[in-house]
C-alpha cells in the first residue's frame, strides 16, 4: 500500500489562469478617444513600450517592482498603480489583492492592446485566493474607540491642513475631533477598487469604527446630470443583481441639502464592462462605481453605520466634455474643490444635527 501511494500520480490542480478578451469598444459608454485616453494614463509603462509573448495579472501587493510610470505623482493618495516583474519574455503585473481589481486592470490591458493594433491575447489574469485578498486588508492597523472614519478621496482638503499624516502599509491617517465627534481621516496610497473597499470597512469595524463614510467617484445614469457640479448619496446599491440596503450615516440628512441627488446605485466591477447593453438594463437606477455596494454591504454585516457622499464625475448617458478622460484637466479640478468643500461642510453639519 506504501508504495502504491508513493507512485500514485496526484491529480494536478486545476488552473486558476483565466484569459482576459478586450471589450467592443464601439458599444461603449465612452467614446473610443477618450476610452483610449483612460486606458493610456492606466497602463503600464513597460507594456505600452515594449511587446511581450505573455502578461500575467495577479493579486499582489509589491512595490519593490518596477513602478509604472505612469503613476500620478503630487498626489497624497490612489497614486500607485499596478507594478511589474520582468520574467524574460513574459511580464508579471501585480495589482493590489482584490478580484475585482486584478480583474478590471487585466481588462483594461487586453482593452489597451486591441485598441493599439497589438496582440491582446496574451493577457491572463489569475483571482487571488480569499485569504490572500482578507490578508492584505488585516495589515490595516487603526486605534479605534467608536470613531468616524471618513475614507477615499479627496482627503487632502477634508482633513486639517496642519494635521500630520501617519504612515502604515500602504496607507495613512490623521486623527481629529469635528463637532465633538472623534474622527479619522484614512486614505490609501493605492487603489481599494471594488471588493477591496468591503474588506476595509470589515476590517475598521474589527477595529472599533462606529460608522464610516466613504468620499469618492460616481457616474450618473440619468443624461441630465451634468459632471462636477452635483453630489451623490444614498443607502442602497444592485449588488450582485439583487439590492442591498445599509443603515445610513446621514439618516437623509444629506439628501435634504442643496446639489445632492439621491438615488438606486449599482455596483460594477469595472467601467470596462458599461457598456450600452449594460447601461440600457440600469436605465432605472441612479450611480454606479465599483465600492459602494460592498462597503454597504460589509458596514450592515459588521453592524455599523455607513454612508457615502460622492462627487458626480462623468455621465453614461450623455456625452459631456468632463469624463474620466480628463479628470486632471484645470477646471475639472476647480469644480472638484468646490464640491470637495460643500461634502466637509455636510459631514461637520450631520454632526452638529446628530452628533452620535
Amino acid at each position: 500500500m506504501m508504495n502504491l501511494l508513493a507512485n500514485a500520480v496526484l491529480p494536478a490542480r486545476p488552473s486558476r489562469t483565466l484569459r482576459a478578451s478586450p471589450i467592443a469598444v464601439d458599444g461603449h459608454t465612452m467614446a473610443p478617444d477618450r476610452l483610449l485616453r483612460y486606458l493610456q494614463i492606466k497602463v503600464h509603462h513597460l507594456i505600452q513600450d515594449h511587446d511581450w509573448d505573455s502578461i500575467h495579472v495577479v493579486g499582489s501587493y509589491d512595490r519593490q517592482a518596477v513602478i509604472s510610470a505612469h503613476e500620478k505623482n503630487g498626489k497624497l493618495f490612489n497614486f500607485e498603480r499596478p507594478t511589474a516583474q520582468i520574467n524574460g519574455r513574459a511580464l508579471v503585473v501585480k495589482a493590489f489583492p482584490g478580484g475585482d481589481y486584478v480583474h478590471h486592470y487585466a481588462l483594461i490591458i487586453a482593452t489597451y492592446l486591441a485598441m493599439t493594433g497589438k496582440a491582446a491575447d496574451t493577457v491572463t489574469y489569475e483571482l487571488p485566493e480569499p485569504a490572500v485578498a482578507r490578508a492584505a486588508a488585516q495589515q490595516l492597523a487603526l486605534d479605534l474607540d467608536g470613531d468616524l472614519v471618513i475614507v477615499g478621496w479627496g482627503l487632502a482638503h477634508l482633513a486639517p491642513p496642519d494635521g500630520v499624516w501617519n504612515y502604515g502599509h500602504g496607507y495613512a491617517w490623521q486623527r481629529t475631533e469635528v463637532n465633538g465627534r472623534r474622527v479619522v481621516y484614512l486614505g490609501f496610497l493605492h487603489s481599494i477598487w471594488g471588493d477591496v473597499a468591503g474588506r476595509v470597512v470589515t476590517r475598521l469595524a474589527e477595529l472599533g469604527a462606529r460608522d464610516v463614510v466613504y468620499v469618492g467617484k460616481v457616474g450618473a445614469l440619468n443624461p441630465d446630470i451634468e459632471p462636477n457640479t452635483w453630489l451623490a448619496t444614498g443607502n442602497t446599491s444592485l449588488v450582485g443583481g439583487s439590492l442591498a440596503t445599509w443603515p445610513d450615516f446621514f439618516g437623509g440628512f444629506a439628501t435634504a441639502q442643496p446639489g445632492v441627488h439621491t438615488g438606486v446605485h449599482v455596483t460594477s466591477p469595472s467601467i470596462l464592462l458599461e457598456n450600452q447593453d449594460w447601461l440600457t438594463e440600469h436605465t432605472e437606477y441612479a450611480f454606479v462605481d465599483p465600492e459602494i455596494g460592498p462597503m454597504g454591504v460589509a458596514a450592515r454585516d459588521a453592524g455599523i453605520g455607513f454612508g457615502y457622499l460622492h462627487v458626480i464625475s462623468n455621465n453614461l448617458a450623455r456625452r459631456y466634455p468632463a469624463d474620466l478622460s480628463n479628470e486632471r484637466h484645470s477646471e475639472v479640478v476647480r469644480q472638484r474643490t468646490v464640491l470637495i468643500r460643500q461634502i466637509q461642510n455636510i459631514i461637520a453639519d450631520r454632526l452638529v444635527a446628530r452628533p452620535i
